[in-house]
């Protein structure tokens, strides 16, 4: 029995939560990681995974042989990594990122081409969108997320902070004229974004000397989507909140209104299982997608 082999799979396997989904993920046929799971626990004398028809649960003993396995398989790619050129440049392998779909559009996949010269030997596979993915069942190394994190077993790893603008276009502000106070936009027409989750509007929070301020903003037409929120505003068909580095690509098609009272930034963090920074390739994605934000003015996590 190939005991690397052996492991891999088992943790394919606890990561995916599914047979079938780490089969997939691996390209082998099902029956193949059943058998491997066979000969690995009756190598070790124990039962490692409890498997029903609806469930897949770890034993304590694979809760131990898990971490263990991770710690060494981590510590194989680091170890490889050094001997496979300057900086272990020819690394090989294939890396799963989740994007939002905005974001991933206008500020990664432009540069995407940079890492690939960079790391020629790291496939790579972009998923995009803004649904909740699950890491580890998905079989997802990493993703991108923008805003506050709810409490997970994920490790995030901050790389930028998002700052955003309110803006219109020239004609609407001729139309409807220039807010110049918060108290005002309830005057006004905005586009409201809401989550594609839970179907609640985006508040607009405000940072104001003697705290944070939140507005519900109302109007006509309400998305859930950010780009598709920016053709709107791009109509004129009303106020909009959207990330800085939007407002610089429409300079001139938009007009920025309320500077000296900017809405509140969002963290942007890249997600991962615990233990997978320890793998090379999601490293030195990770310390390059972070240069790409130190980059932007717009994003990079300290003004100058």
């Amino acid at each position: 029995m190939d005991k690397v082999k052996a492991m891999q799979t088992f943790v394919r396997i606890v990561e995916a939560n599914s047979f079938t989904k780490a089969a997939e993920s691996l390209n082998l046929p099902r029956a193949s990681l059943t058998a491997t799971m066979q000969n690995l626990e009756r190598h070790l004398g124990a039962q490692l995974l409890q498997r029903t028809t609806r469930r897949l649960s770890l034993t304590q003993d694979g809760e131990r042989y898990y971490e263990q396995c991770a710690a060494i398989l981590a510590a194989i790619e680091t170890a490889e990594a050094d001997f496979l050129g300057v900086d272990g440049r020819r690394m090989q392998g294939r890396l799963r990122i989740d994007l939002p779909g905005a974001l991933g559009r206008a500020i990664v996949l432009p540069r995407i081409a940079e890492f690939r010269r960079a790391w020629p030997g790291i496939d790579l596979s972009i998923g995009m969108g803004d649904r909740l993915v699950d890491l580890t069942g998905e079989g997802i190394d990493c993703a991108l997320r923008v805003g506050e994190l709810q409490d997970s077993s994920l490790v995030a790893r901050r790389i930028g902070l998002m700052r955003f603008a309110v803006a219109a276009t020239p004609d609407y502000l001729a139309r409807r004229g220039v807010p110049a106070s918060l108290d005002e936009l309830a005057g006004h027409e905005g586009i409201v974004h809401f989550s594609g989750r839970t179907g609640r509007a985006f508040e607009w929070e405000f940072q104001q000397a003697d705290g944070l301020r939140k507005v519900a903003v109302k109007g006509g037409i309400a998305i859930n989507d950010a780009d598709a929120n920016l053709i709107l505003a791009l109509q004129g068909l009303g106020l909009i909140q959207l990330a800085r580095y939007q407002l610089r690509a429409h300079a001139g098609q938009l007009v920025e209104v309320l500077a000296d009272t900017p809405p509140t930034p969002m963290p942007v963090s890249l997600l991962y299982p615990q233990g997978r920074i320890a793998n090379p390739r999601l490293r030195a994605f990770a310390d390059w997608l972070a240069e790409v934000f130190e980059a932007d003015p717009d994003l990079r996590l300290a003004h100058d």
